[in-house]
Parts: structure tokens; C-alpha cells; sequence
């Protein structure tokens, strides 16, 4: 059972030159030795440019503001927040590439990243935590992430605003997961944010358009993996989304049928709580109760 305690990295929130989202930003550390403490931190591939790593936020998941060429809704909202929280200012971005940051006031923000791992892509899982925001635990030390502290994190502002949904995984602290749990409930309850919006419950996919920026808002990862799915069936796959999702599991560099835990207690995959009729889709578990296994 993971135990709260993370590793403490300071370091600089940049985002010129890149493209910011809702839940995830470029840190450049003041000592990237630490990241070796951290698991798989054979996986970080700094930026050769300026050393930058790009970050997963723990516990939350934003609307996709460019997932590829694809967007959802409140995805802009989510970025424009999240910046704005962390210190940035007067942001220009590309004329051509328009979610890439040409200039920003100041260049960077001091912060501090709490992780204990690096995911599969290369990310280290973390809190976020800026400087202006709280007094920073000493760079290089192991934390003990209480509530007081977790509450001072972007990640869990991004939860109180419902600018993200509650997303997490195998590997987050029980206790977290309880804590953020009900900053998400307390937001849905109020009807706020992502939740002003959610049709993950049941939605149609049509096609793209039918989940893109002026469509249907439905938990990230399910957009993710329908935005794959048609991409396959355009290509001549036949089925529908579950049947997509075990038949990606068969190879497994592209294993897209995750493995979920309900209520923390029985263990499915992805494709099981997917019910399809024709272009309905229903989602059979509340998003609230669900854990996903971390690969």
C-alpha cells in the first residue's frame, strides 16, 4: 500500500516554447539528481533544450486541450486556470500552433514537485506545489504529505474549482484518495465546472466531432481511448469500443484496456463497464469510485 511520504523536488515551472495544459506543465529541477530516487526514473527523458521534464499531475485529469490534433471541451478553461493560479501572465501564443506558449510574464515560477515515481511515459507523478502559495519542505527531502500540505497543491485546487476530474490511480495514497474524493464530490454536488457539463454516464459517439471541443465532455481517459478507437476503426477496424479495447490488450506496448478497481475492492477492465447500443455509450461505475491499476 503506497504510504504518503514523497520526495520534495524545487525547482521552475517553464512553459514558453511548450504547450500547457490543464494538468500538466514542464518543471526544470534545481538538481535533477533527485529524480534517481524516484521508481523507473530510468524512464525521465529531460528536455535537451533546457533540462525540463513534462509532469503528471497526481490524482486529477483535465479536459484534453490537444490531444493530438483533438480537443474537449473546457479544455482552454482548465489551461487558462491553471496558469493563472501558478503566476503567469500576458501569455501570447503561436499565430500558427495555437496552444504553444510563444512568450509569458515572468519566464518561469518557482515551485517544488512532490513524486514518488515515474510513470510509463516518462513523467513523474506529482503534486504541485508554488512557492507564493506555501512555505516550500527542504529540496531533496522525503515529505510526509498530510492534508494541510495536499491542500496547498495545484492538484488539489484543480479539484475544489472542478477544473479537472478526480482521476486516480493504484499507486496515490489511500488517504489521498479519500481526501480528493471528496473535494471532487463537494464540486459535483454544487454542480460546477466539469461537472456542469459531464455526460460520461452516457453519451453518443458518433464521431469526433460528437466528443470534441463543442461536443460532449466526458472523463479524459474514456476520450482518449474513443478518440484511438475511431482512429482504428477509420482504418477498417469493425467493432465497437469494447471490442477495441481487448483487442488492443493483445499487444502490450498499446494496452488500452486498463485494468480498474470499483469501490477499491473488485477488479475489472476498462471494457467492462463500457455498454454499447449502436452509438449509445453508458459507463457502468461512478467515476467517484473508481481506481485505475497503475501499469
Amino acid at each position: 500500500m503506497p504510504a504518503p511520504y514523497f520526495l520534495c523536488i524545487h525547482g521552475e515551472l517553464v512553459i514558453v516554447g511548450y504547450e500547457p495544459d490543464g494538468d500538466s506543465v514542464r518543471f526544470i529541477a534545481d538538481d535533477a539528481s533527485h529524480y534517481g530516487a524516484l521508481k523507473r526514473a530510468d524512464r525521465i527523458r529531460p528536455s535537451q533544450r533546457d533540462g525540463s521534464v513534462q509532469l503528471r499531475f497526481e490524482g486529477v485529469d483535465a479536459p484534453e486541450l490537444h490531444y493530438g490534433v483533438d480537443a474537449q471541451p473546457l479544455g482552454a478553461t482548465a489551461r487558462d486556470a491553471l496558469l493563472d493560479w501558478i503566476g503567469f501572465t500576458a501569455i501570447e501564443y503561436d499565430q500558427h500552433r495555437k496552444t504553444q506558449v510563444r512568450s509569458a510574464t515572468p519566464t518561469s515560477v518557482r515551485a517544488a514537485i512532490f513524486a514518488q515515481m515515474v510513470e510509463v511515459n516518462g513523467r513523474p507523478v506529482s503534486y504541485v506545489l508554488v512557492e507564493t502559495t506555501g512555505n516550500l519542505p527542504a529540496d531533496g527531502g522525503w515529505v510526509n504529505v498530510d492534508e494541510a500540505l495536499l491542500d496547498q497543491t495545484l492538484n488539489a485546487r484543480l479539484l475544489s474549482e472542478a477544473q479537472a476530474y478526480y482521476t486516480v490511480y493504484t499507486s496515490t495514497p489511500v488517504g489521498h484518495r479519500s481526501h480528493l474524493r471528496a473535494l471532487a464530490a463537494a464540486t459535483r454536488t454544487a454542480g460546477r465546472g466539469v461537472w456542469t457539463l459531464d455526460t460520461t454516464a452516457e453519451w453518443v459517439l458518433a464521431d469526433q466531432a460528437s466528443i470534441g471541443a463543442g461536443g460532449q465532455l466526458i472523463l479524459p481517459k474514456l476520450f482518449r481511448r474513443c478518440t484511438d478507437y475511431l482512429k482504428a476503426v477509420g482504418k477498417g477496424f469493425t467493432g465497437n469500443l469494447g471490442d477495441w479495447l481487448i483487442a488492443s490488450s493483445a499487444t502490450p506496448t498499446r494496452d488500452e484496456n486498463d485494468r480498474v478497481l470499483v469501490h477499491d475492492t473488485t477488479e475489472v477492465h476498462l471494457s467492462d463497464l463500457i455498454q454499447q447500443r449502436n452509438q449509445h455509450i453508458a459507463f457502468q461505475a461512478d467515476l467517484l469510485d473508481i481506481t485505475f491499476v497503475e501499469k
